[in-house]
């Protein structure tokens, strides 16, 4: 499909795309001067987190760009959840090659379908041309003071729980730079659903939390080296999804799995008494923490060699 190509100057995009007339709750002053001022409520602390997002690095130079402006929200949104946070405000930095109205447009309607269930209002950001699409958001969330959730905390013999399932990204990416996508596994990277409301159910029951963007064991492994303990997992109670069984072999579901990255699920540590049921979410139990530094893979009780630090820019 063609789009016709309309452009726009900075300050016409912004009035038009990313303006709204409902600026949510806290909002003292919102987009059109220098900054925001926001209200947080009394009681309760603010988490802010940021991600960049770059055309060729982090996803494919075609994607379109609802999905992108989607995606963009929907990063941050995971952040916010492994904290236990509530999602309040956002900020955007957005620099174009071009300034077409209907590429804008689409983004926008993205950043607006990933905000709105979680009430996240634009607040503020700025617009810039530039060599390549680079897209910044910042998201300020809240939570109860001396409640938000950490990547240090596991004790020893917690469970080690995952929610959803892993691989379906890190396919789907795969399959849509091949030119052969598969609806389920590309949507699955290209509109990551951020686990909010599970991440703010977890707050007073799980011990230590990270939200896994680059690959399950890579991530695992900074939640172990930041609580100061080790850990047990059994590879064949890693879940996967039917549709990633159903596209590709054992070999490469695993692969795919534990290491692909992008899946946006929580990987937490709790007493297995003490997890709350998710609705709709499927919460598996993949191992145990011990005493012991470093992470130990099982494969149906045979230990196996397994080692991926996950996905690090400038390596």
């Amino acid at each position: 499909m063609r789009f016709k190509r309309t452009a726009v100057d900075e300050f016409e995009l912004i009035q038009t795309y990313f303006v709204s007339t409902d600026e949510g709750s806290g909002v003292v002053t919102g987009i059109g001067d220098d900054g925001a001022v926001l209200q947080p409520e009394l009681g309760r602390e603010l988490v802010t987190v940021v991600d960049t997002l770059v055309g060729g690095t982090h996803f494919p130079d075609v994607t379109d760009a609802g999905d992108i402006g989607y995606r963009a929200v929907a990063v941050n949104l995971s952040d916010i959840a492994a904290m236990g946070a509530r999602p309040r405000w956002m900020t955007l930095a957005l620099t174009l090659p071009n300034a077409d109205a209907g590429w804008v447009g689409r983004f926008a309607e993205g950043m607006r379908a990933a905000a709105a269930p979680h009430d996240v209002a634009l607040v503020g950001g700025d617009t810039t041309s530039g060599d390549c699409l680079v897209v910044s958001v910042q998201i300020t969330g809240d939570v109860e003071a001396g409640c938000a959730l950490h990547r240090s905390g596991a004790c020893v013999d917690d469970t080690i729980f995952v929610t959803g399932t892993f691989g379906d990204a890190a396919a789907g990416l795969g399959l849509l730079a091949a030119g052969t996508p598969n609806s389920y596994l590309s949507s699955r990277f290209l509109r990551p659903a951020a686990r909010v409301e599970y991440g703010q159910q977890l707050v007073g029951c799980a011990t230590a939390v990270i939200d896994v963007s680059d690959g399950l064991i890579g991530d695992l492994q900074k939640l172990l080296s930041a609580s100061g303990v080790g850990g047990v997992i059994d590879l064949e109670k890693v879940p996967v999804s039917s549709e990633l069984q159903a596209a590709f072999a054992p070999d490469e579901q695993r692969r795919f799995a534990l290491s692909g990255g992008d899946d946006y699920e929580l990987c937490f540590t709790a007493a297995a008494k003490n997890v709350p049921a998710a609705a709709g979410i499927a919460v598996t139990a993949i191992g145990t923490i011990t005493r012991e530094a470093g992470l130990v893979c099982r494969d149906h009780g045979a230990v196996v060699p397994y080692h991926d630090s996950g996905y690090r820019h400038f390596r």
